[in-house]
């Protein structure tokens, strides 16, 4: 069985210590949709989604793009 993932915790963590760059740059390589959606469960109970509205926008875009269908061929012309 898998272990539970910390990131969402950690990155919260970096949320409340005031450094909105360094989560949102952590957002945007997220390891997965559940990460992220957990990561928004925490802000909204510690009502910081309202606080940060840079950051709730990063955690819907990672949300789309995680979401979203991969290309799995390469490039034209390689």
């Amino acid at each position: 069985m898998a272990r539970p993932s910390d990131w969402a915790p950690k990155v919260l963590t970096i949320i409340k210590s005031g450094n909105s760059a360094a989560a949102i740059a952590q957002i945007k390589v997220a390891p997965s949709v559940k990460d992220v959606k957990a990561l928004r469960l925490l802000m909204a109970s510690a009502n910081m989604i309202a606080k940060h509205p840079d950051i709730d926008r990063c955690t819907l875009d990672a949300i789309d793009n995680l979401s979203g269908p991969r290309l799995h061929r390469s490039p034209p012309g390689r």
